[in-house]
């Protein structure tokens, strides 16, 4: 809800304020005066484009701040949150234009673009102009008035959570599915590579020891003669080492009983006979090991050059690193059997969840269907009452894919002189007309939808007597539940106002020609009313008239 209006060096307005209350309120004055000028304000804060032509003071910048009561806006709310906007309570939007020419625009504060802008006023400000309508060019505003008379809360939530789920299904799917369109140009590849390695069925280090046993079996002679020569040193030979060192320990355990240092000697002496003992069996068994067999010499170095040649081809330096790709190509084609169950999973449910989504579409038809003729049949009588006696409203839905609102596209169509030739309302009405039929509509869904504020300019254009009357009538059964701004022109609207301003030119001392606006009293507003029944200078009976229009 609007709660304050502040302009400020707008056009022929100095400095101005409209503080309208909850209702009804409606905004008189002659013609020039300034109304339209109020409105061309107000749609700064709505995102509209700016013009340094409008600064009257070129020394001063233009300001337009609106105060929005947003607490029971829940759109309001979300729609801040997606945009990284802080919420608050109360809601000030403000709009700078500069002496340099240049705009600003803020949202509690906070710079904001006029995209942004736009998107967030129209879920504070409803603005029924002549030439523009901006709950026509919402996406579902036609679907959302058959609900509201439909009863569709309900089943439309229930609906909207299912095409949640739907959609999220159908996005893991599509990206499940561009994963196995990924997988699958490289997974015969991949296979390939697997059962290469598989084929070649390396175990860990065998490379590096198949190459370091056909060093050795190619120098297995020289290995041999070297091995046996120094155990012939050791054991074998004419004066061996072994038996030396037994020799050298006899000798001096001859003189151990005199040496008292001996027994400690002689025991290292033993050490050193049993561990070159050692060596030499050990010398033996590595003489057994070395072969020259020329078979396993071919196998070996079968072994060694495919293995080189898978070193190679997939860049690294041992075997392992050979295993631990094979353990990684293993896994992955096996995620991509993991990724088939998945997708076929996702398949059945997806099935599932559309044929629930449809069964809940056909509800919310059902309803729709049985809604339009009793909306149809109410705007036209609604349509009579307020000048309109020659035009006709049509519903029509046709059945469409699920999307966000279900499988039906409402369209309102408007025959405006009995043509015979149904147009869609923006195309069919005059600025004036469609006013009128926006007020029908809007009235029928007053207490099912929540509404913004909303604007309307010059609703009764082109009417006057009991149409007028009757517009007057809705406004203010629609303004019980929603808050309203009419500029009128009739005086059976602006009397209907619960809250009645008034705007007037006035001249300063400088002998400028500024617009200003008031709240008219009681008294005040039954002689702004006979003014508009009976011109400058009214008379007794319309003065008498308008103060009866007013107490109705």
């Amino acid at each position: 809800m609007l709660q304050k209006l502040i302009i400020r060096n707008y056009a022929i307005i100095d400095q101005l304020e409209l503080l309208p209350d909850q209702h009804l309120n409606t905004v008189t004055g002659e013609t020039g005066a300034g109304k339209s000028i109020i409105l061309g304000a107000l749609s700064l804060i709505l995102g509209d484009r700016a013009d340094t032509a409008v600064l009257t003071n070129k020394q001063d910048k233009c300001v337009v701040e609106a105060y929005f009561d947003v607490k029971d806006n829940e759109a309001f709310k979300d729609a801040l949150q997606e945009e990284s906007l802080d919420y608050e309570k109360e809601c000030i939007i403000r709009r700078e234009i500069g002496t340099n020419g240049k705009s600003r625009a803020f949202i509690n504060d906070t710079p904001v673009n006029l995209a942004v802008l736009n998107r967030l006023t129209s879920l504070l400000v409803d603005l029924q102009q002549q030439f523009g309508h901006l709950a026509l060019k919402e996406d579902h505003f036609q679907l959302d008035v058959v609900d509201a008379i439909a009863g569709n809360a309900s089943p439309r939530a229930e609906y909207t959570q299912l095409y949640g789920r739907y959609k999220k299904i159908n996005h893991e799917l599509s990206e499940y599915q561009k994963q196995q369109a990924s997988f699958q140009k490289e997974s015969d590849y991949k296979q390939f590579l697997l059962d290469e390695l598989l084929q070649a069925g390396f175990k860990e280090n065998e490379i590096e020891l198949a190459e370091q046993q056909l060093k050795q079996m190619s120098h297995a002679e020289r290995i041999i003669g070297v091995l046996q020569g120094t155990r012939n040193i050791l054991e074998e030979g004419e004066q061996p080492i072994v038996n030396e060192l037994k020799r050298i320990s006899q000798q001096l355990q001859s003189i151990a009983d005199v040496m008292p240092l001996m027994p400690a000697l002689l025991q290292r002496i033993s050490a050193t006979h049993a561990e070159l003992k050692d060596i030499a069996a050990e010398l033996e068994d590595m003489e057994g090991k070395v072969s020259i067999d020329q078979e396993l010499m071919l196998q070996l170095q079968d072994r060694v050059d495919i293995g080189y040649k898978l070193l190679k081809k997939h860049g690294v330096q041992a075997t392992n690193s050979l295993l631990e790709l094979q353990k990684n190509l293993e896994q992955e084609l096996n995620a991509t059997l993991d990724l088939n169950d998945t997708i076929e999973r996702l398949n059945k449910e997806q099935e599932i969840i559309y044929n629930e989504l449809l069964a809940s579409a056909d509800k919310l038809s059902e309803k729709r269907k049985k809604a339009a003729p009793q909306i149809k049949n109410k705007v036209n009588e609604l349509l009579a009452l307020v000048g309109m006696p020659n035009a006709k409203f049509e519903i029509v839905l046709t059945k469409q894919e699920p999307g966000i609102t279900g499988t039906d596209d409402v369209q309102f169509l408007l025959d405006a002189n009995k043509s015979g030739q149904f147009l869609p309302l923006a195309k069919a009405a005059s600025g004036g007309e469609m006013s009128r039929i926006m007020l029908c509509i809007k009235s029928l869904t007053a207490q099912a939808m929540h509404m913004p504020t909303l604007i309307f300019d010059e609703v009764d254009t082109g009417i006057s007597g009991e149409a007028a009357r009757q517009v007057g009538i809705l406004l203010r059964e629609l303004s019980q539940y929603h808050q309203l701004i009419c500029i009128t022109h009739q005086p059976q609207v602006a009397a209907r106002g619960t809250r009645h301003f008034y705007v007037y030119k006035e001249e300063g001392k400088d002998e400028r020609i500024t617009t200003k606006i008031k709240v008219l009293k009681q008294d005040e507003r039954v002689l702004a009313i006979a003014r508009m029944i009976g011109g400058e200078k009214p008379s007794d009976a319309a003065i008498n008239n308008a103060r009866e229009l007013v107490i109705s």
